[in-house]
């Protein structure tokens, strides 16, 4: 697949991105480059080759879950516009 110009204009129009008419071959010819690294990758034969998420087979730490009301009610109410007896105060919505 080879990207043209034309094609170009009109990715960087869909992508809304101002490109000068002198810039556009070199833009093609990006294009052209990125798509040819995707046709190089699709030869790779990656049959039995299980996806991975990282490149490091480590897990993230965890942390106990244990609830607990976070004792800062005054701190996230002090953020609030309105609040009234321990909780925000928002207008009536429904009638």
């Amino acid at each position: 697949m080879s990207i043209d110009t034309e094609t170009a204009a009109k990715v960087a129009k869909l992508a809304r991105i101002r490109v000068e008419e002198d810039a556009l071959p070199a833009l093609a010819q990006e294009f052209n480059t990125i798509l040819g690294f995707i046709e190089q990758l699709n030869e790779v034969d990656v049959d039995g080759i299980e996806p991975m998420t990282s490149v490091t087979p480590m897990r993230l730490p965890r942390r106990v879950d244990e609830v607990n009301d976070g004792d800062q009610q005054e701190k996230v109410l002090s953020n609030a516009p309105d609040a009234r007896e321990g909780f925000f105060a928002v207008p009536k919505v429904v009638e």
